[in-house]
């Protein structure tokens, strides 16, 4: 059996339905990243782009989870088409309301003998699979309950068994062309019967997605590779679908996204602290920064441009063009990607994107000794030196505590010997008492504090850093001591001084 034939080309559908159990991932923004630029690319030729809510497991589903997805996407700037709180012409766009529409079509798939109840225990299902791998068969679901005479089914009934729906796959291959790996084929064998509605009636999600897509008019899926499997299954399921009347007969066509792999070359799970969506959001990461790093993950814009925006991502988006091999996540190149884009933020959109890192709960100091001019001055020497935006608070604390951060190994490190040290800073407090506050003139205020002691200028101005700061690295010291004044300055080199024993 080859995939049913394609209706005459009509505007691109594509759907995202993640389902609302745990933390959203990075695996779960890439596959909604591909579908959205996919849609997006195709926007002049009216495509649509559907968010949908797989929440039919009760046991595993959650409001909290639910609202974390919408919040992710607007987070990401993922907007829909349709879908929760836009609506849309196929509402509700949450499976666990569509209930009714999905128990019809198991019927109606019973009815017209494409599905059938199957009345198997789990031990009998375990025995006949134990013998099929011991007498080297494929250990699929053997067919046991395909054509039970009604007499079966009534002593089956009569024992109180219980009994779930499979659906009916056909005795020939099936075949269909993946929009990223090519054609492919699947023997019956590999792909047995499958259980489309549990015993107690609540429908799988076997059944659930494809008859959705089938009423959305979806024409495009791209999802994960683990899910690749499970294509030839739907496949079969739209073609019944299309026989007893459930949707327009067309079958999508599918595009499979390769692995993204973690440590060890394993396929990146949830379970993984690095695949947490809200790990990037808390550390910092623009939106824009971590999409343009996960478009990579099986994806390039260009063989020599990894840095780009959303705009130029959806003007190159083809789905032809996403590699088959498994990706690797590599946070290092995640961080540098997120700090160019941070550097190409123009100023006030930079101020403004670093403010939650400069409040509570984020900021070490009180909110009243936050300097807003102070901040808006350093913010330019800052823009250049962050990987994620949360750097800031580190960045900018000696500006706005009492006193600076006490990091007894900076202080070690610059202060090793003490006499030395103390001598150097009092020249350098004595010339920058008499200079222009102003970081050219202090630059030179220190350097020729260094020049006196024997010191070239990197020498010298790390016991003012640490002094001032309370860190060996940092903000550009002397644009910084410009921002501080020259009161807190100096006070700040008295009380090293003092700490020295000088």
């Amino acid at each position: 059996m080859a995939s049913a034939a394609v209706s005459p080309v009509s505007p691109v559908r594509v759907r995202f339905c993640p389902s609302p159990t745990g933390n959203p991932h990075v695996g779960m923004v890439r596959t909604a990243l591909f579908n959205w630029a996919f849609a997006r690319h195709h926007q002049s030729s009216g495509a649509t782009f559907v968010f949908r809510i797989e929440d039919t497991d009760a046991a595993r589903d959650t409001e909290e989870s639910y609202n974390q997805l919408l919040d992710a996407m607007r987070w990401l700037g993922l907007d829909w088409d349709e879908g929760p709180e836009v609506g849309g012409p196929h509402a509700p766009y949450r499976q666990s309301q569509r209930m009714d529409i999905y128990a019809d079509v198991a019927r109606k798939l019973q009815d017209a003998g494409h599905a059938y109840a199957c009345y198997c225990t789990t031990e009998e299902l375990d025995a006949r699979r134990d013998a099929a791998r011991a007498a080297g068969r494929p250990s699929g679901y053997d067919g046991h309950c395909r054509d039970l005479t009604p007499e079966q089914v009534a002593a089956y009934e009569a024992e109180g068994r219980s009994s779930i729906v499979r659906f009916r796959m056909p005795d020939q291959p099936i075949t269909f062309t993946d929009l990223v790996r090519g054609e492919l084929t699947f023997a019956p064998d590999n792909v047995p019967d499958y259980g489309i509605v549990r015993a107690n009636g609540a429908p799988l999600y076997t059944l659930v997605n494809p008859v959705d897509d089938a009423l959305m008019e979806i024409t495009h899926v791209l999802r994960g590779e683990d899910l690749l499997s499970s294509t030839p299954r739907q496949i079969a399921l739209y073609a019944a679908l299309a026989e007893i009347g459930v949707g327009n007969g067309r079958v999508p066509e599918f595009g499979h996204l390769p692995y993204v792999m973690g440590e060890g070359n394993k396929k990146l799970s949830k379970r993984d602290p690095q695949s947490s969506l809200n790990l990037y959001r808390e550390r910092g990461f623009l939106p824009h920064g971590l999409l343009n790093y996960l478009a990579l993950l099986g994806w390039s814009f260009s063989a020599d441009q990894d840095i780009f925006t959303m705009d130029e991502m959806v003007a190159a988006f083809d789905i032809k063009d996403v590699n088959a091999n498994p990706a690797r996540f590599d946070l290092k190149k995640a961080e540098a990607i997120n700090a160019d884009h941070i550097r190409r933020l123009d100023l006030k959109a930079f101020i403004e994107a670093c403010d939650p890192w400069l409040r509570p709960p984020h900021a070490p100091w009180a909110p009243e000794d936050f300097d807003q001019a102070a901040w808006e001055a350093i913010a330019p020497h800052a823009q250049t030196r962050l990987t994620v935006l949360s750097d800031i608070t580190a960045n900018v604390d000696f500006l706005f505590l009492p006193e600076p951060v006490e990091d007894e190994a900076s202080w070690q490190k610059a202060m090793k010997d003490p006499a030395a040290a103390a001598d150097l800073l009092r020249t350098a407090r004595t010339n920058l008492a008499a200079a222009d506050w102003n970081a050219e003139s202090l630059k030179e205020a220190v350097l020729a504090a260094g020049e006196a002691h024997g010191l070239k200028l990197g020498k010298a101005q790390a016991p003012v850093r640490v002094a001032v700061t309370g860190r060996t690295v940092g903000l550009p010291l002397f644009e910084s001591l410009e921002v501080l004044g020259r009161e807190r300055t100096l006070a700040r080199i008295d009380a090293a001084l003092a700490k020295l024993g000088g």
